[in-house]
Protein backbone atom coordinates (compact mmCIF):
# COMPACT_ATOMS: atom_id res chain seq x y z
CA UNK A 1 0.00 0.00 0.00
CA UNK A 2 1.10 3.16 -1.06
CA UNK A 3 0.95 5.68 1.29
CA UNK A 4 0.73 9.78 0.01
CA UNK A 5 0.10 12.75 1.94
CA UNK A 6 -1.61 15.86 0.07
CA UNK A 7 -2.42 19.14 1.56
CA UNK A 8 -4.34 18.38 4.80
CA UNK A 9 -6.46 20.21 7.01
CA UNK A 10 -7.22 18.85 10.06
CA UNK A 11 -10.86 20.07 10.66
CA UNK A 12 -11.36 19.39 7.00
CA UNK A 13 -9.70 16.68 5.65
CA UNK A 14 -10.51 13.62 3.04
CA UNK A 15 -8.84 10.31 3.23
CA UNK A 16 -8.49 8.27 -0.21
CA UNK A 17 -8.53 4.39 -0.55
CA UNK A 18 -7.89 3.04 -3.61
CA UNK A 19 -8.61 -0.73 -3.83
CA UNK A 20 -6.61 -3.40 -5.88
CA UNK A 21 -10.46 -4.69 -7.63
CA UNK A 22 -13.66 -3.39 -6.54
CA UNK A 23 -13.88 -3.90 -2.81
CA UNK A 24 -17.30 -6.60 -1.76
CA UNK A 25 -19.45 -5.85 1.05
CA UNK A 26 -17.21 -8.47 3.51
CA UNK A 27 -14.35 -6.43 2.33
CA UNK A 28 -16.27 -3.07 2.50
CA UNK A 29 -17.51 -3.68 6.31
CA UNK A 30 -13.43 -4.49 7.55
CA UNK A 31 -12.28 -0.64 6.31
CA UNK A 32 -16.19 0.48 7.65
CA UNK A 33 -15.08 -1.44 10.99
CA UNK A 34 -11.51 0.42 10.67
CA UNK A 35 -12.75 3.65 10.72
CA UNK A 36 -15.49 3.71 12.76
CA UNK A 37 -13.29 1.93 15.20
CA UNK A 38 -10.70 4.69 14.71
CA UNK A 39 -13.21 7.34 15.26
CA UNK A 40 -14.34 5.98 18.46
CA UNK A 41 -10.88 6.18 20.22
CA UNK A 42 -10.09 9.69 18.93
CA UNK A 43 -13.44 11.23 19.85
CA UNK A 44 -12.46 9.33 23.50
CA UNK A 45 -8.97 11.13 23.40
CA UNK A 46 -7.27 8.50 22.74
CA UNK A 47 -4.89 10.30 20.25
CA UNK A 48 -3.22 12.33 22.72
CA UNK A 49 0.75 12.48 22.74
CA UNK A 50 0.89 14.59 25.39
CA UNK A 51 0.33 11.29 27.43
CA UNK A 52 2.26 8.45 26.09
CA UNK A 53 3.63 7.41 29.93
CA UNK A 54 3.59 3.50 29.04
CA UNK A 55 5.31 4.01 25.41
CA UNK A 56 7.90 6.30 26.84
CA UNK A 57 8.68 3.92 29.53
CA UNK A 58 10.35 1.41 27.12
CA UNK A 59 10.22 -2.23 27.17
CA UNK A 60 10.20 -3.47 30.41
CA UNK A 61 6.76 -2.44 31.60
CA UNK A 62 6.85 -4.60 34.67
CA UNK A 63 5.75 -2.65 37.83
CA UNK A 64 5.43 0.70 35.94
CA UNK A 65 4.93 3.36 37.86
CA UNK A 66 1.37 4.98 36.43
CA UNK A 67 1.10 9.03 37.65
CA UNK A 68 -2.79 9.55 37.25
CA UNK A 69 -1.69 13.46 38.14
CA UNK A 70 -0.12 13.75 34.63
CA UNK A 71 -2.77 12.23 32.62
CA UNK A 72 -5.15 14.49 34.00
CA UNK A 73 -2.90 17.24 33.10
CA UNK A 74 -2.55 16.86 30.13
CA UNK A 75 -4.83 19.06 27.52
CA UNK A 76 -7.73 17.55 25.82
CA UNK A 77 -6.64 16.18 21.98
CA UNK A 78 -10.41 15.05 20.81
CA UNK A 79 -11.16 13.79 17.20
CA UNK A 80 -14.28 15.98 16.00
CA UNK A 81 -16.15 14.56 13.46
CA UNK A 82 -16.41 11.44 10.76
CA UNK A 83 -18.77 10.87 7.72
CA UNK A 84 -19.22 7.67 6.40
CA UNK A 85 -17.08 6.21 4.03
CA UNK A 86 -18.63 6.27 0.52
CA UNK A 87 -17.78 4.06 -2.39
CA UNK A 88 -17.13 4.50 -6.18
CA UNK A 89 -15.57 1.69 -8.15
CA UNK A 90 -12.36 0.95 -6.72
CA UNK A 91 -12.34 4.13 -4.64
CA UNK A 92 -13.00 4.61 -1.00
CA UNK A 93 -13.05 8.16 0.73
CA UNK A 94 -14.10 9.23 4.05
CA UNK A 95 -14.26 13.08 5.25
CA UNK A 96 -12.87 13.87 8.81
CA UNK A 97 -12.23 16.31 11.37
CA UNK A 98 -9.28 15.65 13.37
CA UNK A 99 -10.36 18.17 16.19
CA UNK A 100 -7.31 18.54 18.37
CA UNK A 101 -5.88 14.64 17.95
CA UNK A 102 -2.50 14.47 17.79
CA UNK A 103 -1.36 13.45 14.23
CA UNK A 104 -0.42 9.94 15.67
CA UNK A 105 -4.09 9.33 14.83
CA UNK A 106 -2.99 9.48 11.31
CA UNK A 107 -0.23 6.88 11.96
CA UNK A 108 -2.32 4.26 13.46
CA UNK A 109 -4.62 4.35 11.26
CA UNK A 110 -1.76 4.01 8.68
CA UNK A 111 -0.78 0.94 10.55
CA UNK A 112 -4.31 -0.25 10.47
CA UNK A 113 -4.94 -0.49 6.94
CA UNK A 114 -1.43 -1.71 6.14
CA UNK A 115 -2.56 -4.68 8.44
CA UNK A 116 -5.45 -4.89 6.35
CA UNK A 117 -4.02 -4.41 3.00
CA UNK A 118 -1.96 -7.80 4.10
CA UNK A 119 -4.72 -9.41 5.63
CA UNK A 120 -8.00 -8.97 4.14
CA UNK A 121 -8.04 -6.50 0.66
CA UNK A 122 -5.38 -5.14 -0.85
CA UNK A 123 -5.54 -1.83 -0.94
CA UNK A 124 -3.32 -0.07 -3.85
CA UNK A 125 -3.14 3.19 -2.38
CA UNK A 126 -4.09 5.69 0.77
CA UNK A 127 -4.53 9.18 0.21
CA UNK A 128 -4.36 11.77 3.05
CA UNK A 129 -5.73 15.29 2.66
CA UNK A 130 -6.57 17.00 -0.95
CA UNK A 131 -9.23 16.18 -3.73
CA UNK A 132 -9.37 13.59 -6.38
CA UNK A 133 -10.60 15.38 -9.54
CA UNK A 134 -12.82 12.12 -10.81
CA UNK A 135 -14.74 12.55 -8.05
CA UNK A 136 -16.45 15.66 -6.94
CA UNK A 137 -16.13 17.27 -3.23
CA UNK A 138 -18.52 19.16 -1.52
CA UNK A 139 -18.55 20.74 2.21
CA UNK A 140 -19.21 18.24 4.33
CA UNK A 141 -22.47 19.43 6.01
CA UNK A 142 -20.21 18.77 9.20
CA UNK A 143 -17.50 20.83 8.37
CA UNK A 144 -16.94 23.74 10.87
CA UNK A 145 -14.86 25.59 8.17
CA UNK A 146 -15.19 25.30 4.84
CA UNK A 147 -13.22 22.90 2.03
CA UNK A 148 -10.39 25.52 0.51
CA UNK A 149 -10.57 24.14 -3.32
Amino acid sequence: MDVQFREVDPFNCWIWLRFAHVPGQGERNYIDGVFDSWFVLGRLGGFNAENLQVHEEGADLSWMSYDNEDAVQALPALMHNVGQLEYQGEWARCWVDLGTSDSMALDILINALKQIDIDVVQLETLLIGGINDDWEVNDHPDAVFPFNK
